[in-house]
């Protein structure tokens, strides 16, 4: 297996069928949908923008200048189970269908950080990015849409991208963090249909430099209650409970006096729904008042505590 290979993490697809169903499943999150959408479209294909610019604004420059100008990277920060990563996963799907294009997405492995050998960090990250641009460039068209996009997903960003401000930093990862800073830009110089997502919950960790180069950071939060009632809503009346009981649990799903924090989305559909559906099986229906109870017991996810990179 090549060192390319080694890299990244299996590449996805997009338009992709079974991709589609897991973004449509993320309720709560279509203003970030959106957003993310909108932004990796212009990054991709600024043909886009400079259609809809003719369109309704013919003597549009300056403006569609700037927005093309912007780096490729995008930060997604937020707490643990909020979503952020499985977004990052499957947004690819519906740019490539709003693009009309077909799009890629290489997940970084974590395999980029070597094994602390003097220059290997800086040797991997450039190689990783010396990939994804050569991909970027054979998808570039001269005039018009290009034909395809890459994205690379940086998940748990702040372990390749910590800030340079630290004491305690190595100088191996300092050098690694510039390779990581030059491949950004060397894929916005280049004008490539590419563009990079770091998802991260400790966004004070990541490097200044990285911080100042993203387009955009978007910030995810736990659900609030219309966010989880949207969850919990069709996979409880799946189950028969009636309406004020799965009001109950959603309530119960929220703060309490006894913590000041609700329940992460990840913790409705993957730690509360199994737990009460194993309630009852294999010999039983599910007892309503024993899973709200489950509901109001059950301890969320900790929120992560982020902390400010000191000198």
């Amino acid at each position: 297996m090549s060192e390319v290979t080694n890299l990244f993490e299996p590449a996805i697809d997009y338009p992709d069928f079974d991709i589609k169903e897991r973004l449509d499943s993320l309720v709560g999150l279509d203003d970030h949908k959106e957003q993310l959408s909108k932004i990796l479209g212009l990054l991709i294909n600024p043909n886009g923008i400079q259609s809809w610019a003719k369109k309704y604004y013919p003597n549009l420059e300056k403006v569609v200048n700037n927005l093309l100008r912007r780096p490729p990277l995008i930060v997604l920060e937020g707490d643990v189970g909020s979503g952020k990563t499985e977004l990052a996963t499957t947004i690819g799907d519906l740019v490539a269908r709003q693009e009309g294009i077909t799009v890629t997405l290489l997940p970084l492995s974590l395999s980029t950080r070597g094994q602390g050998h003097v220059g290997e960090m800086t040797r991997l990250i450039s190689t990783a990015f010396d990939e994804v641009i050569n991909k970027s460039r054979k998808l570039k068209s001269s005039a018009g849409k290009n034909r395809g996009g890459i994205i690379l997903l940086v998940d748990e960003a702040d372990a390749l991208a910590q800030s340079r401000e630290s004491n305690q930093m190595h100088h191996e990862d300092k050098a690694g963090v510039n390779a990581f800073i030059r491949g950004i830009d060397r894929l916005g110089n280049g004008k490539l249909p590419g563009a990079v997502i770091l998802c991260t919950n400790r966004l004070n960790s990541l490097d200044p430099a990285i911080r100042r180069r993203a387009a955009e950071i978007l910030k995810f939060d736990r659900p609030n209650k219309e966010q989880r009632y949207f969850v919990l809503n069709p996979l409880l009346k799946e189950l028969e409970f009636k309406q004020t009981d799965i009001n109950k649990i959603v309530s119960g799903t929220g703060k309490t006096e006894h913590r000041n924090y609700g329940y992460t989305y990840s913790d409705l559909t993957q730690r509360l729904l199994p737990s009460i559906v194993l309630s009852a099986y294999p010999d039983n229906r599910i007892d309503t008042e024993k899973a709200i109870e489950i509901a109001r017991k059950m301890q969320p996810t900790p929120p992560f505590q982020d902390i400010e990179i000191s000198n």
